[in-house]
């Protein structure tokens, strides 16, 4: 994987460029007047990372559809919230101000979001991600990332990022240490309609949940451990879950209530 930058890079953009370079033990290349299908040739593994003024670009061995951070739906279901009105996962889970929150699979992060703006300054939003490059990707995003609505930029800076497995975390921490632990895993059973998720799934980890996993989120949470998957999916009666289906969607969220 190669790292740059736009032709005529800030000292900023620059900065950022050599950080996630050393981070990912990945070379640093000056664009000059270099495409981004000319950098993809030079790369071994055809992918690439291209920080902008704007944002983090990562592509996997095509130009057309880099994966980037963007709040996405996370930002219409918090406007939701901002109005006063629910939402499925805050319900489900039992947030509330103040909770303390354990995102086990944080992909891009958009349930950290919801999470992070229900809970609120006074709560703490851990999100775990195990693959590297969308760690960063995510974390560099929930850094800089703008919207037209202050608190929530402030709800994103809140997101703590960690790149590591999720077993790992949970075994690490003591008894009852947080509210709320949450699993948004990559579904058994795809969506094909979301087109969307295509790039991600190229890039995030694959692997099922596991029997000691939710022992220790069990372990680990007070008030409620959380699955979102797939509403057909056997994820639900394997793992122990209370399946709940909250709309018409093809999502549904399996409760374990504490």
């Amino acid at each position: 994987m190669i790292i740059t930058t736009t032709a005529k890079p800030s000292a900023r953009a620059l900065e950022q460029a050599g950080r996630l370079s050393a981070e990912l033990a990945s070379p640093l290349k000056a664009r000059g007047n270099l495409t981004v299908t000319k950098l993809l040739t030079l790369s071994q593994d055809k992918k690439l990372i291209v920080v902008t003024e704007e944002e983090v670009r990562y592509y996997d061995g095509q130009a057309e559809t880099p994966l980037y951070f963007h709040p996405s739906m996370a930002f219409v279901r918090v406007k939701r919230l901002r109005r006063g009105e629910t939402d499925p996962l805050v319900q489900l889970s039992g947030c509330e101000e103040g909770d303390r929150i354990i995102d086990c699979t944080a992909g891009l992060a958009s349930d950290s979001l919801v999470f992070s703006y229900a809970a609120g300054p006074a709560g703490s939003v851990t999100a775990i991600e195990s693959e590297p490059v969308l760690c960063a990707l995510v974390r560099e995003g929930l850094a800089a990332y703008q919207t037209s609505l202050a608190d929530v930029n402030e709800a994103m800076r809140r997101i703590h990022m960690k790149c590591m497995n999720h077993l790992d975390y949970l075994r690490s921490l003591p008894d009852n240490s947080a509210d709320i632990v949450y699993f948004d895993p990559m579904f058994r059973q795809p969506i094909n309609e979301s087109s969307s998720m295509e790039p991600l799934r190229a890039i995030a980890n694959m692997d099922a949940l596991t029997d000691d996993v939710i022992e220790q989120a069990k372990r680990v949470a007070t008030k409620t451990v959380v699955l979102k998957e797939h509403q057909a999916s056997g994820e639900f009666a394997r793992l122990g879950f209370e399946r709940r289906h909250v709309n018409t969607s093809k999502i549904a969220y399996g409760v374990i209530q504490l």
